[in-house]
This record gives C-alpha cells, sequence and structure tokens, in this order.
C-alpha cells in the first residue's frame, strides 16, 4: 500500500482512477456529510436503550453489519455485481472490516453505557483533528485555512464538552472516558486507509457490502470463542429497537462510502461533528440525559465549526469549477 500524492486527490481525496470516476446518486459532499453525519448520530441513543436492556456490546455491534449487509445485499444482486472479492479488493475488506467497524463499534457500545450516549457521540468530534494529522503524515490532501478553521472549532467544542464532562459530579471512571477517545483514533485509522487503499474500478455498494459481511463472521467468530454461543436472544430485550439500528445502519454506508469516495479522508471525518450534535440533541430530547451549559455551550462551538467546515467545502467547489 503506498502513500496517494495531492496531486491525485479530487475533492479532498486521494484515489485511484476508479474511484474518481464513481457515482455521485446522492449528491454533493455536502449533502452526503450532512446526510451520513445525521444516521449516525441516532446510533449513539440506540445503543444506549440496547445497552441498558442487557444486550451484550458485540451483538449490537454485529447488528450494525448484518443490517448494512442486508439492506446492500439486493441491490448487489439486482446490479448484478455480486461476485467475491479478490486480491487489492479482498485486502480492502479485511482491513477495513477490522479497523473501520469491528474494533470501533465493539468499543464505541461498550463504552456507552458508561459514558452516555450524548458524550460518546460527541467524542466522534474529534475524529476530524486525528483524521487531519494522519493525512498530514501521509501526504494526502488537506483543508484550506477556512477548513481548517471549521476543524479547529470542531476541537475547541469537543475539548469543552469532556472537561465539562469529566468533572460533573455522576462523572465516569477515567478509564471510560481513555476508552471513549480511543474511538476517534480507530475511526482516523480507518479513514485514511479507506482512502489510500480504495481499489480501483471498485463501487462503494460493493465495498460497504463485503466489508460489513466480513465484519459480520467476525463477530460471529469472536462470540463463539469468547462466549460459545451466539446469544441473539438478547434481541427479544428490545426488538423494535434493534429493527431501527439495523435500518439506520443499512441506510448509513452506502451514502458513508461515497462521501468517502468523493470527499476524502477529511471531509468525511466531519461526519463526527454532525453525528456529535444530533446524538446530544436525540439523547436529550427522548432519553432525558441531561447536560451542563458549558456542554451545550461546547456543542454550540461544535456546530459553529461544522457550519465553517460547510462553507468552506462549497468555497472551493466553486473554485474548482472556474
Amino acid at each position: 500500500m503506498m502513500p496517494v500524492s495531492s496531486e491525485n486527490s479530487v475533492d479532498g481525496g486521494s484515489y485511484g482512477e476508479g474511484a474518481m470516476k464513481g457515482p455521485r446518486l446522492f449528491g454533493s459532499p455536502v449533502s452526503l456529510l450532512l446526510v451520513t453525519g445525521t444516521l449516525i448520530g441516532f446510533n449513539f441513543p440506540l445503543g444506549k436503550i440496547a445497552g441498558e436492556a442487557g444486550v451484550s456490546p458485540m451483538i449490537w455491534a454485529l447488528i450494525v453489519s448484518l443490517g448494512a449487509s442486508a439492506m446492500l445485499l439486493p441491490v448487489q444482486l439486482l446490479r448484478r455485481r455480486l461476485t467475491l472479492p479478490k486480491g487489492q479488493m479482498l485486502r480492502y475488506v479485511i482491513v477495513s472490516a477490522l479497523i473501520s467497524f469491528v474494533f470501533p463499534n465493539v468499543l464505541l457500545f461498550s463504552v456507552i453505557p458508561h459514558v452516555g450516549s450524548g458524550y460518546a457521540g460527541l467524542m466522534f468530534a474529534l475524529s476530524p483533528v486525528f483524521t487531519l494529522t494522519l493525512a498530514v503524515l501521509f501526504r494526502l490532501k488537506t483543508p484550506g485555512r477556512l477548513g481548517l478553521a471549521g476543524i479547529g472549532l470542531g476541537l475547541v467544542g469537543a475539548m469543552l464538552v469532556s472537561i465539562t464532562r469529566g468533572a460533573a459530579p455522576e462523572a465516569p471512571e477515567l478509564i471510560w472516558i481513555i476508552a471513549a477517545l480511543l474511538v476517534p483514533a480507530t475511526l482516523a485509522c480507518g479513514n485514511i486507509y479507506r482512502t489510500m487503499d480504495w481499489p480501483d474500478q471498485a463501487q462503494p455498494d460493493g465495498l460497504a457490502f463485503w466489508s460489513h459481511g466480513f465484519a459480520l463472521v467476525v463477530y460471529l467468530l469472536l462470540l463463539l470463542v469468547s462466549e460459545g454461543t451466539i446469544p441473539l436472544a438478547q434481541l427479544s430485550l428490545v426488538p423494535w429497537t434493534a429493527v431501527a439500528q439495523g435500518v439506520v445502519a443499512g441506510l448509513t454506508f452506502p451514502v458513508f462510502f461515497r462521501l468517502q469516495q468523493q470527499g476524502g479522508p477529511v471531509l468525511l471525518s466531519q461526519i463526527g461533528y454532525v453525528a456529535a450534535a444530533v446524538g446530544l440533541l436525540v439523547a436529550t430530547a427522548l432519553l432525558g440525559e441531561v447536560y451542563s451549559a458549558m456542554t451545550w455551550f461546547g456543542a454550540g462551538v461544535i456546530a459553529l465549526g461544522i457550519a465553517v467546515t460547510v462553507i468552506a467545502q462549497v468555497q472551493e467547489r466553486k473554485e474548482m469549477t472556474r
């Protein structure tokens, strides 16, 4: 796997020729960013409901990949694209499944019961900073000054939220706050890898389907090794929540991989800002989670970072079309 130079970048990303010619069925990178981030934002409250009901994090992570695979399978069949991955695509599927879905999802659903769904969602807001750092190290194309300002604002907001949450009387143990911080770090590694090793001529839906299909196999094996069984009966505790989680996952990853293809790793990582805001609002409105005024101020700063990021992306695209 070789680093891709910025000369081969398109719209903030770095890909092979096949990826640059990918479909744009779901609109511009900005609209993909908002849609993907909004969908991911629902994962946090759904995960909290499952965790409080006693569903294991591994089973809930399995539901995410199962939902994505199940909803993408008919699409692959109808388009006659259901061919087994080989060579570079097989490597991509295996690696992206492990570092993009298996590890971060199990980690995420493990920390949510301890830190709250709103706070866990806000940890996603740190992924752009980690991703930007790795993008610089691997010499991928990075945003301009306005885009960097948006990322900086998001970081300030996330730090405010983290500080206020950690200082609260009901603050979780330090180990769980540290574990929550590992989520954006692993997401950043996945963002960079999926860009740098994107297979030539590969379609986003195919990569999403096979990545989650492999992740599903890994979850099943891990459950068999660790528990000796696959406790799907746990899902009977929250049947409609499980269905909702599967549907959300199925809707998320087709647009997620298109955003990866069209927007590049740094823009993709900023779904964390959108997801954080949505997760906090849903957790407050539907789950009764309570946060301090300073936490909401930090969330407002994150929202400002989202707005600046969107403006920067629009300006960049206008300059490219001149």
